[in-house]
């Protein structure tokens, strides 16, 4: 048994070679114009038309994603939490190439010179993403086998190569080879017999090099590294770990026997997996939505991922037959798919993991010992705000629906469902009310990105079981969160809801931060019906009373609510709004605007943000934090001063970020608190939030982020947790086990 505290790249150990020329994207001559780069801003005031008045959007997301390395690279973060967050890093730049990338590339393929509000072009914006992202993967990679592999073999949990494997591992590493790797393994040679076999999107892969000793014939083949089998190969202690690739590359003499290998080397591809729907020559979106799911697979490779010491003839090969251009070539001197490390958090050692919070059942929403609890009988007491993930969504929304499913009263069930889960009780809960005779309707989106599969599949299960099920609007993603229960009960018909920042899906739910409400409150009850027949019918011009409807109402209604800010003048009007990211254009302007005039305002911003706080003349007034923490911060929350009239707040939360596709391409919903407590704990949401000195960065005027620090700070995520057991009832828990 050996230890080691560093871990080598796949492939062979000699002579590493890394080619940081090879990497660099070409030199770009500056032509007048041209944007400078994403953390300047040109001396003095920005014109009210300069694009530079904007954060690029791609840039601006990389930013995000270093912000979540920076967990990773934090000492106080616990150890197996830092893996997490850097196999976090790594997954999120995935679907950044096959969708951010893929679309510029798309763009660079078809000629398109139209430059972004920010003032670059998608041949410009290609090459500074290519460079920042080299940059933020030699940090993670320098991260991970400096400080993050040495630190867990010096707790036991070891990341070794074959070469550092004495006798006895290496044995039982080839026994777990010919039992369960060597029957999967299909090597593929090219050769005029053989053409360049397909490469399947974000595979493992290993290049071999092979030589014939009797023709001295040399040929190329690719071996896939299964995706059916754990990343890491697990030795019997439990706590060393050996990447699959190596084992395989250990044993290729079995996969191609009488052969001289002379080279292997670990490679990956990313390719475009954003769908392409023409749904208005689609007569069944369901279908059309497979098709494409097919398609998807064979999409065009943005982004090609090789071990560091590839040969170039190696190297060549892979660029010509992937089609790719050398700045979509990343090399990497650790191993490749560090999104694998999710693994190590699995493991049995709450000594290097956050401590486990269970989510906790709100006093309101529990019964004293021994008593029944009446979920309807709660929510006709008061609407009922639930806070996740720190508040049940078990003991919450998904008791509603089981509830609803059963009782006898309930006439009718309506849900939008944009990403749930496998094993969804939600699911099980509709198909049991439609058996039941109950009038159950399920808006399924099709289009989840990256959930598309799943969500066939449950809309086939749902209709199968008597569910009416209908895929939304033409042209449009359904992405609001609502929930409608009608039950008959002696006064009348009285409708149960709920309205919220994050989906029916139990998994998320205690990993995202997000509120909703539920209510029995009758005007909401009629928006939400108006919605929900607007959704599943047709209609035109429907009026709501305390709903914000994308892409109707919602845009002109924050207009309206701004422009109140501004007309209230300085000392007065003041904003702070929470949100996933910042991107819409004419949103940032009006913000801008309203700055001018004095409005104070406070924005939290997890992600994406295209504003530039802080400039002189066009943003003096607005302040930009960022909460990146444990938890996904999903919520977003709209505070206005004087939303109702001077010094009357208006507060809102829902389901859309200020991005275009939110505001114009999506169906979002925003709903208008009117509930003095619920508004007063929202509000606590902001506050905290605001005063968060322990995990929020600040966004600078030059588009730079650094970590906001102070003594006295509040760690957000800390504070939601004890705000949650002070709300629950003390022998009350969580029904999400």
């Amino acid at each position: 048994m050996t230890t080691s505290s560093a871990l080598p790249p796949s492939g062979p150990v000699d002579d590493v070679a890394v080619r940081p020329e090879a990497d660099a994207p070409e030199p770009v001559d500056p032509e007048p114009g041209d944007p400078e780069p994403n953390g300047d801003v040109p001396a003095g005031p920005i014109a009210a038309d300069d694009p530079d008045r904007f954060i690029n959007r791609e840039l601006s997301w990389l930013d995000f994603n270093e912000r979540v390395l920076e967990l990773a690279a934090d000492p106080a973060t616990p150890l197996l939490e830092r893996a997490k967050f850097l196999a976090i890093f790594s997954q999120n730049l995935d679907e950044f190439f096959q969708v951010r990338v893929a679309g510029l590339l798309d763009q660079v393929a078809a000629g398109v010179r139209v430059r972004t509000f920010d003032g670059r072009s998608p041949t410009e914006q290609v090459r500074e993403v290519s460079a920042r992202v080299r940059q933020l993967v030699e940090r993670q990679e320098k991260l991970f086998l400096d400080e993050i592999v040495p630190a867990l073999a010096a707790n036991g949990i070891v990341l070794s190569s074959w070469d550092e494997l004495d006798d006895d591992d290496r044995a039982y590493l080839v026994g777990e080879f010919e039992r369960r790797i060597f029957p999967v393994l299909t090597p593929l040679a090219v050769d005029p017999g053989h053409p360049f076999p397909y490469i399947s999107d974000l595979s493992l892969n290993l290049a071999v090099t092979v030589r014939d000793p009797v023709t001295d014939e040399r040929r190329f083949a690719r071996v896939k590294v299964p995706s059916v089998l754990p990343r890491f190969v697990v030795m019997p202690d439990g706590e060393r770990f050996v990447p699959l690739e190596q084992v395989i590359a250990a044993h290729l003499d079995q996969l191609f026997p009488g052969m001289v290998v002379e080279e292997h080397v670990a490679f990956r591809v990313t390719r475009n997996a954003d769908l392409t729907l023409e749904e208005e020559e689609a007569d069944d979106l369901l279908a059309a939505v497979e098709m494409e799911l097919r398609r998807r697979r064979f999409g065009r490779s943005v982004r090609v991922e090789i071990d560091a010491r590839t040969g170039p003839e190696v190297r060549e090969l892979l660029v010509r037959e992937l089609d790719v251009d050398d700045h979509a070539v990343f090399e990497h001197v650790a191993p490749l798919d560090l999104g694998g490390l999710w693994v190590l958090h699995e493991l049995d050692r709450p000594d290097l993991l956050d401590e486990d919070w269970r989510p906790l059942t709100p006093a309101r929403l529990s019964a004293p010992d021994g008593e029944p609890f009446d979920v309807f009988a709660a929510i006709a007491e008061g609407d009922i705000l639930v806070h996740l993930p720190y508040e049940s969504f078990g003991a919450s929304v998904e008791e509603l629906i089981r509830r609803a499913s059963r009782d006898p009263k309930v006439l009718a069930i309506k849900i939008t469902l944009y990403r749930t889960t496998g094993d969804s009780p939600i699911i099980r809960a509709l198909v049991r009310a439609a058996e039941r005779g109950k009038q159950v309707a399920a808006l399924v989106e099709l289009k989840a990105r990256f959930d598309e599969a799943n969500n066939i599949e449950w809309a086939k299960v749902l209709e199968q079981a008597g569910v009416h099920v209908t895929y939304g609007l033409l042209g449009l993603k359904t992405h609001t969160k609502t929930l409608l229960v009608v039950r008959d009960e002696p006064q009348g018909i009285v409708r149960y809801c709920h309205i919220g920042t994050g989906n029916y899906n139990s998994k998320t739910a205690r990993l995202y931060e997000d509120i909703g409400v539920l209510s029995c409150n009758p005007e909401l009850g009629a928006d939400l019906t108006q919605l929900f027949n607007f959704l599943t019918g047709y209609g035109r011009n429907v009026r709501y009373r305390n709903l914000l409807v994308a892409p109707h109402s919602l845009r002109p209604g924050v207009v309206d609510l701004i422009r109140g800010e501004i007309e209230a003048g300085p000392g007065r009007g003041r904003i702070v709004m929470k949100m996933n990211s910042l991107v819409d254009p004419d949103m940032i302007d009006l913000l801008y605007e309203a700055s001018r005039a004095g409005v104070e305002i406070d924005l939290i911003v997890r992600g994406i943000c295209c504003l530039r706080p802080g400039v002189p003349g066009m943003s003096e007034t607005i302040r930009v934090r960022s909460i990146v923490g444990r938890y996904l911060e999903h919520s977003r929350i709209y505070w206005f001063a004087n939303g109702r009239g001077p010094g009357e707040p208006e507060v809102l939360f829902g389901s859309a970020d200020l991005m275009p596709r939110n505001l114009d391409r999506r169906v979002e919903a925003l709903t208008t608190v009117t509930d003095p407590g619920v508004a007063a704990q929202v509000r606590e949401i902001l506050d905290v939030n605001l005063a968060d000195e322990a995990r929020a960065w600040c966004l600078s005027a030059d588009g730079t982020w650094h970590a906001s620090v102070g003594p006295d700070g509040v760690d957000t995520q800390r504070r939601f947790r004890e705000l949650a057991l002070a709300r629950s009832r003390p022998a009350a828990l969580g029904a999400d086990d």
